[in-house]
């Protein structure tokens, strides 16, 4: 099982951010993100800290308006 390893946080060309994370890490049995390609996320960060926070990105539920 593997918990940490090193990544990288890079600009490309047309000025987005990518965030790499080692194929070990990835695809680990433990690793929380499941599924394909691309999985949306949450990411934030605090002021004045050096962590960013990823989470799942879990959308909001619409409220259901009675009539």
């Amino acid at each position: 099982m593997v918990s940490e390893g090193r990544g990288r946080l890079f600009r490309i060309t047309d000025g987005k951010y990518l965030i790499y994370l080692p194929v070990y890490l990835a695809e680990d049995s433990m690793f929380p993100f499941k599924g394909s390609d691309s999985i949306p996320v949450k990411v934030q960060f605090k002021i004045g800290d050096d962590k960013l926070i990823i989470e799942k990105w879990e959308e909001p539920e619409k409220s259901k308006q009675s009539n």
